[in-house]
């Protein structure tokens, strides 16, 4: 525990603003180490990701399923793992504190909340209810002295309600209620990360996206920590089903690659 404690301070440290941290987000210990080869500082986990290694679609990962995941990358790495625990997977009272309790003691730096539930087709909470799930997760966190980095997640612009007021809203409520990192996926632009980061005093984590893929842009805008979300997953697959048509088609082409590949991942693995 006593790892696990610096881990998350550290962890916690390494958000600035304006000087964003960049956590990519591994979806296997493979990847994980390599990522960590690169002098990457921190990272994160993958729901989407891992899914799909499982041979699933995102959210149909069970929470014993997912902190196992988080916590066999931790102990792959040195370096801090935050885990994408969705909505904490749970929808009972005492539900949501049992999961940070339990990525906690798993060995995971930190872990992330969201304000939408898959139950039941899926929906986004009532902005009170998200924020009491918020609050409870915050004090499961520091439970018994404990440290973890929570980051609490307005999914407005994932979940078909683009609204920045109400994203605002939701954030400086969660906020309020302990997170310790704030984020809304799927921003639309650069002004609205800036008044994002105006109404709140805690560090603002941003997904890269096509329309925010400069790092340098995001930093001047206030980010404190850019995340990659399934993307470098899902780049993976989309490499090899690529090379497969190749092949279907009569071409080896990207045998190079897959040559370069095999030497960077015998350096980062150690061979």
């Amino acid at each position: 525990m006593a790892d696990q404690r610096a881990a998350a301070e550290r962890f916690l440290a390494l958000h600035v603003r304006g000087e964003p941290l960049l956590m990519p987000n591994a979806w296997d210990v493979g990847s994980a180490r390599m990522l960590a080869s690169l002098g990457i500082d921190a990272i994160a986990t993958t729901s989407g990701g891992f899914a799909a290694s499982l041979g699933r679609l995102d959210y149909n990962v069970t929470r014993e399923e997912a902190i196992a995941h988080g916590a066999a990358l931790a102990a792959a790495v040195q370096v801090p793992v935050s885990a994408d625990l969705e909505d904490c997977y749970a929808q009972d009272s005492g539900g949501v504190a049992e999961t940070v309790r339990r990525a906690r003691d798993a060995g995971l730096a930190g872990g992330s909340i969201e304000d939408w539930s898959s139950s039941d087709g899926g929906t986004l909470l009532e902005p009170e209810l998200a924020a009491e799930r918020v609050a409870e997760a915050a004090a499961a966190a520091a439970q018994d002295g404990g440290a973890f980095v929570l980051t609490a997640r307005a999914e407005n612009y994932l979940r078909g309600n683009p609204d920045l007021d109400d994203t605002i809203a939701r954030l400086t409520a969660y906020e309020r209620a302990g997170a310790d990192v704030l984020y809304a996926p799927g921003l639309p632009d650069l002004d609205a990360l800036r008044e994002i980061v105006a109404a709140v005093t805690k560090p603002v984590n941003v997904l890269i996206t096509p329309a925010l893929a400069s790092v340098g842009e995001l930093a001047v805008a206030g980010a404190a920590r850019i995340s990659l979300g399934g993307s470098l997953a899902f780049s993976a697959y989309g490499a090899a089903l690529t090379a497969v048509r190749e092949l279907q088609q009569g071409s080896g082409r990207y045998l190079a690659q897959s040559r370069q590949g095999m030497r960077e991942v015998r350096e980062a693995l150690g061979d």
